[in-house]
């Protein structure tokens, strides 16, 4: 590594070095961890997903595990493992962005062994890959052993001191300056108060500044450093040895096996190697994981949106110890840290299906997501602009986390909406601050600390819980805008006021309607449906219930349609003030309205709310709806009028339609396509009216659907014609909603065409984007094509085809003349064998065509009884040949008859020739023993 190494590089090079030492190479595991007392938490470990085998609760099996990435040792593992510590005991949230270091994602490289190798391997694989391969400076290397101060468990690692040592004086080095104890605290790894547990052994650097090679007086001054809370010696690297039990009477028994596991700082290595230029430059070093190529695609995107310039400036600590920008440039390079490591971290979590939300992990990713948002007012981001850096992320991580990639567009809808949802409230909010601070400075209190400072009172918690409730600020965001104005928030208060509303929230939950069917739910006033023509509204929630696990609110009005006729209903969200809730369906009872929640959390009741249509969803269901109207007008015109509609779904990815008619030809399918797409390309107006169900009934040309009850007042969709005018080429009674135009259907491909049941047809259709997509990926798979035979072009890859068709026909022409030839060989052979005019033998591993062949070369030329048999692919092959003279003896179709069964199949044929064949090779031999019993051989 003499040229500086990538990010990618040098995660690629400890994964490489541990499969070279016979480790299974795992993907990461999910964001997302259940513990073991069933609360669900974020992964802030590489080792949470092989807790069950240091548990001994399932043996070590790592290269059975699906999505393995290189199978070596089932007892042995490495990966880079993606944790989040933005909560519980490890929260980092508060410091990202103040230093060079802090985190809520970071990447944890590891190795692990059970019950396999242990302080011997590890430690020495360790310096292997540190000194030997990365060629971090000796001298500036220390490692720590466990030395147990008062009171603390075990015995000392003495051990893990001997295998170091003599690593350190192998090169020269003194053992008792490069290898530091620490106590239970920095050196002993406990799982919980109880169970597996064992001493550590952790590798610093020196970072101080000066030559790449220090002296002796410079490294016993690099010892002190280790351990302590200087930032220029830093742990990259930490060896955890469990090899006891922790027993609740305060014991520590050692375990039956033990076990390695390790977690190495991907950004910290990194930072270190890049930084000092590859260990060339100490002197000048800049030592962050922010100004590695880990971040630098993420700020370059930042710069280029924000027109804002990244200059690696650090905030300093103020009178009262909070680290607060001051400058204007410290002030954008903390929101480009903030904004960067909050990006990944919501990515992340969201590819792992973990969205933000009101309450757990999901709360906290919310407080994540609003922090960056407020982050991006510094850069004066007025509109969403989150969403748009993770085509970066993506682009730049999806070769080690594919799912980035895959869930890209998710990612970046989920993060766009709660983005949207904040954006609402965030400026009010800071406004209303600012306004408090205003008020707060007028009163002062005045208290005498070690001086004469003048301390202005402290933000109310009744304010901080209208940010809060109001205008979405977690309390966190608050406390940290009161921190940069020299204040404080009254947490207690706050926490006190939070326990409060969850009470009553609590009591609300316990009045909310249990009920097992829709019939139980109590509003019994009509939904009014304005979502024909709105897609949003203020609307007021009636009742909220409980469905098995589902909630679902009814509300006074909606924009959302109901499932029903076909058609899928919508999804959307309800808002109130910066609290989104998800909806996930809609459906109806009678004609109300019920609005499934994602989740249990719901508005109350009385309360008003803003309704928003999932648009883009809506509009591809309409464009399935509209262009189902066209299909079925189409059918008339190819097929006949007798084709009529005995169903059909409509949803956002596709439409079916089912209809009473012949299987459709080839002609008719292209003809109904090329129709429905001729319609589409006119771009003829799609209207809606109501009239009597009598008029409707009396107009020939208006279709309903044979069986469906109509109310006294029906809705006509018609295309074409003039708008209302009834004189469209297509007219149907529908309830469902459409386009405005044909035009807005954009293209339409025919999928499929099938039967469902005796005299009923289906087809599969898809519109729009879902047809554009298709179609493109039917030409990137001609491209593709074209590639493997090297065809110029999709154009000239019928051409490429026939050649190679024509050529595949001569290679079996060619492959079958020389195994009729082998096969004439191999009879020769086995004649020179025969005995009592018998030949029986197993080929070994050929295929049955081969068999039949070589019996087929014996008939001219040998008059006796032949039983063959081949075990390629895997199976097994018989075949039996007997000749006229010998029939009256056996028969070959009795043969194959009473040896198949033996090697588990079945087969039979004619006196003079047969063929069977059965799956257990294993029992060849046991069945030609059997033949030659039959012929008397």
């Amino acid at each position: 590594m003499s040229a500086v190494p990538t990010a990618a590089q040098i995660r690629q090079s400890f994964l490489d070095f541990f499969k070279e030492k016979q480790h299974t190479i795992v993907p990461s595991d999910n964001v997302g961890y259940t513990s073991r007392d069933g609360a669900r938490i974020f992964t802030n470990a590489g080792m949470n997903q092989f807790v069950p085998i240091f548990l001994g609760e399932r043996s070590a099996d790592v290269d059975t595990w699906p999505g393995v990435l290189h199978k070596g040792l089932p007892t042995r593992a490495a990966d880079t493992q993606k944790c989040i510590r933005a909560g519980g005991k490890h929260n980092d949230l508060e410091d990202v962005g103040l230093d060079t270091y802090h985190h809520t994602l970071f990447e944890m490289l590891g190795n692990w062994s059970f019950g396999d190798y242990f302080k011997k391997e590890a430690i020495s694989w360790a310096w292997e890959l540190v000194i030997e391969r990365w060629k971090f400076p000796p001298t500036r290397v220390f490692a720590t052993i466990y030395q147990p101060g008062k009171g603390d468990p075990a015995e000392r690692d003495q051990e893990a001191w001997d295998i170091w040592a003599e690593k350190f004086r192998s090169i020269g080095l003194d053992p008792d300056i490069h290898i530091v104890n620490g106590n239970k605290k920095d050196n002993f790894w406990m799982m919980g108060d109880t169970g597996p547990c064992g001493p550590c052994t952790e590798i610093h650097i020196d970072l101080t500044p000066g030559a790449p090679n220090l002296d002796e007086d410079r490294q016993r001054a690099g010892a002190k450093l280790v351990n302590g809370s200087d930032a220029s010696c830093i742990e990259i690297w930490n060896n955890v040895f469990i090899q006891y039990n922790a027993n609740p009477d305060g014991s520590f028994v050692p375990l039956p096996a033990q076990h390695v596991d390790t977690g190495m700082g991907f950004e910290r290595v990194c930072s270190i190697i890049q930084g000092t230029k590859n260990f060339t430059d100490f002197e000048t070093a800049k030592i962050s994981n922010y100004d590695t190529d880990v971040f630098k695609p993420i700020f370059d995107e930042l710069t280029k949106l924000s027109g804002k310039t990244y200059a690696s400036t650090l905030p300093k600590a103020n009178e009262q110890g909070h680290v607060v920008p001051v400058t204007e440039q410290e002030k954008i390079d903390v929101a480009f840290r903030v904004i960067a490591d909050h990006l990944r971290t919501l990515s992340f979590a969201i590819a792992d299906g973990i969205q933000p939300g009101n309450s757990d992990r999901n709360y906290t990713l919310r407080r994540i997501l609003r922090r960056a948002v407020k982050y991006g007012r510094t850069l004066e981001f007025k509109e969403p602009f989150f969403f748009k850096l993770v085509d970066v992320l993506a682009a730049q991580m999806g070769d080690v986390f594919p799912e980035l990639r895959t869930k890209k567009e998710q990612i970046k809808s989920v993060l766009k909406l709660e983005e949207e949802a904040f954006n609402r409230t965030l400026d009010r909010g800071m406004e209303l601050f600012d306004r408090e601070i205003a008020r707060l400075r007028q009163y002062v209190n005045y208290e005498n600390v070690g001086g004469e400072t003048n301390h202005p009172a402290p933000i109310e918690a009744e304010f901080a819980f209208k940010l809060y409730d109001t205008y979405g600020f977690p309390l966190d965001l608050t406390e940290l805008m009161a921190r940069e104005r020299g204040v404080f928030v009254d947490a207690e208060g706050f926490d006190k006021l939070m326990e409060e509303q969850k009470e009553r929230a609590r009591e609300a939950g316990k009045k909310n309607k249990q009920v097992v069917s829709v019939s139980e739910i109590e509003t019994k006033a009509p939904t009014k449906f304005i979502g024909y023509d709105a897609l949003e509204a203020d609307v007021r929630v009636l009742e909220v219930v409980e469905m098995k696990d589902k909630t679902a609110v009814v509300l006074d009005v909606s924009t959302c349609y109901a499932e029903m006729g076909g058609q899928i209903g919508d999804a959307g969200q309800l808002i109130l003030g910066a609290n989104t809730y998800p909806i996930s369906a809609t459906t109806k009872v009678g004609n109300t309205w019920l609005h499934f929640l994602e989740g249990d959390e719901a508005p109350a009741v009385d309360a008003t709310v803003k309704l928003i249509v999932d648009a883009p969803r809506r509009h591809a269901i309409e464009r399935h709806h509209t262009v189902t109207h066209i299909l079925h007008w189409a059918l008339h015109e190819v097929v006949n009028k007798d084709a009529t509609q005995k169903g059909s779904s409509v949803t956002p990815d596709k439409l079916t339609f089912d209809f009473n008619s012949a299987a459709l030809t080839a002609q008719q399918i292209s003809d109904i396509e090329r129709l429905v797409n001729e319609r589409i390309v006119a771009n003829d107006p799609v209207s809606w009216t109501e009239v009597p169900y009598v008029e409707a009934k009396a107009n020939n040309g208006i279709m309903a659907l044979f069986g469906e009850k109509y109310g006294d007042l029906v809705r006509v969709v018609q295309i074409g014609g003039q708008r209302n005018k009834l004189d469209g080429w297509s007219m149907e009674l529908c309830g469902g909603t459409h386009t405005r135009s044909t035009g807005e259907i954009g293209l339409f491909r025919l999928v499929s065409e099938s039967a469902v049941a005796s005299g009923v047809r289906r087809i599969e259709a898809i519109a729009g984007l879902e047809a554009y997509n298709a179609a493109r990926a039917d030409a990137e798979l001609l491209k593709l094509l074209a590639g493997k035979v090297s065809a110029q072009g999709a154009a000239d890859l019928e051409k490429k085809l026939d050649q190679i068709l024509t050529q595949q026909k001569e290679l079996e022409k060619a492959l079958k003349a020389a195994q009729q030839r082998e096969a004439s060989v191999k009879a020769k052979d086995l004649i020179a064998t025969a005995a009592n005019n018998t030949i029986i033998t197993n080929l070994g591993d050929v295929d049955a065509d081969y068999a039949v062949g070589v019996a087929e070369a014996l008939k001219g030329t040998f008059n006796g009884i032949v039983v063959l048999a081949a075990t390629g692919g895997g199976s097994v092959a018989l075949i039996a040949s007997v000749a006229k003279e010998h029939q009256g003896k056996v028969q070959a179709g009795k043969i194959i008859q009473s040896i198949a069964p033996i090697v588990g199949g079945k087969g039979g044929g004619k006196p003079d020739f047969a063929r069977g064949g059965g799956k257990d090779v294993a029992k060849v031999d046991a069945a030609l023993t059997e033949a030659r019993k039959l012929i008397g051989a």
